[in-house]
């Protein structure tokens, strides 16, 4: 079959190897979409951070792998022990698989076990990809309403979703994001469903700033051009409730801590290549509280968690997944048309989606 194997920074290559084997309570999906997240740029370009540059303890894979941890597709093969999923079922993989057995998975906080692993970073299997085997228990069904593109987008939906339980978000406040990429505006989005009285984006690429009014921001605010925190200042009293930083910028941290209100909350989500300083006296003289926020609620609890609730939304036409998505590629693209024209200064593209 055809793979986009990563190999280390800028060398992603197309590659025919062998389907892998399905194990009795495995899948086997025929993909359909795959999306190019942030954090598989940050490997491409940075890496490796994720991806394992020597035998993973939990999975024995090193590069190169398979990349892709956002992807869709029809199950055209199950194992011998599975009874909830079936052949011909539309579903999208939960990439994110517990280890099960640790003082954090006991208690059920299963996104905060420090020995889980990603598929698509640190498994043999991934997105990018014309087929991929996964457990059964990483899978979820898709209803006739959404469609397997749409699919592709519930992981960072999820993201967003779970970064504004975490900041406690309350009907009424207002809020403020920083940084329009995919899961920026899943914040946004989720944010304005949420009841945030005013959402405020900054984001410098003006195609993102029009996405962010169309998933439910009021203000945006171009941060090469203005001062968002001034933005954000003279359209509440004395700041936002809650700010959200999603563009991995240090700058954008202070941005993001100065347009709080005094007692607000900033909740950080983006990945970070190195330490960003950080002015605390703002934190701690103003009694603001800085918390952080990762992926949402994985296995087995993920049934009744962010994966779920995303899909019904984009069942019942909450979001348009046609904001998120910019274009489609097929999988002998995926460098060129894919993650490089992410990584351009300004990029006019939000979420491109490989379909192998």
């Amino acid at each position: 079959m055809k793979t986009a194997r990563y190999h280390g920074p800028h060398d992603i290559r197309l590659e025919e190897t062998a389907p892998p084997d399905v194990g009795p309570q495995d899948v086997r999906l025929e993909v359909d979409s795959c999306g190019i997240c942030g954090t598989d740029l940050h490997e491409y370009r940075d890496g490796p951070i994720f991806v394992p540059d020597e035998p993973h303890p939990v999975t024995g894979v090193t590069a190169p792998i398979v990349l892709g941890h956002e992807f869709s597709g029809v199950v055209s093969e199950t194992g011998t022990d599975v009874s909830r999923i079936s052949r011909g079922d539309r579903v999208v993989v939960h990439p994110n698989v517990p280890c099960l057995d640790c003082h954090y998975c006991e208690e059920g906080t299963y996104r905060r076990c420090n020995a889980s692993v990603a598929i698509g970073l640190q498994t043999e299997t991934g997105g990018f990809a014309e087929q991929a085997v996964v457990s059964e228990r990483q899978i979820h069904r898709l209803p006739d309403a959404v469609s397997l593109s749409a699919g592709a987008l519930v992981e960072p939906l999820a993201v967003g979703l779970h970064a504004v339980r975490r900041s406690d978000l309350r009907t009424g406040d207002t809020a403020a994001v920083f940084g329009a990429g995919p899961v920026g505006l899943a914040v946004a989005w989720a944010a304005a469903n949420a009841g945030a009285k005013r959402v405020f984006v900054s984001e410098p690429a003006t195609v993102r700033r029009r996405c962010a009014l169309e998933v439910g921001a009021d203000t945006v605010a171009d941060p090469v051009e203005t001062d968002p925190v001034d933005v954000i200042r003279s359209g509440t009293i004395d700041g936002v409730d809650v700010a959200f930083e999603f563009a991995g910028r240090e700058e954008t941290i202070d941005d993001a801590i100065r347009s709080t209100k005094r007692g607000g909350t900033i909740v950080v989500g983006s990945v970070w290549n190195r330490q960003p300083g950080v002015d605390l006296n703002e934190v701690v003289g103003a009694e603001r509280e800085l918390r952080g926020t990762n992926c949402y609620g994985f296995p087995p609890r993920s049934f009744r968690t962010e994966f779920d609730a995303v899909i019904n939304s984009l069942a019942n036409g909450d979001v348009d997944p046609d904001t998120f998505i910019t274009e489609r590629i097929a999988l002998e693209s995926v460098v060129d048309a894919g993650f490089e024209r992410l990584l351009e200064q300004g990029t006019d593209h939000v979420k491109i989606l490989v379909e192998p």
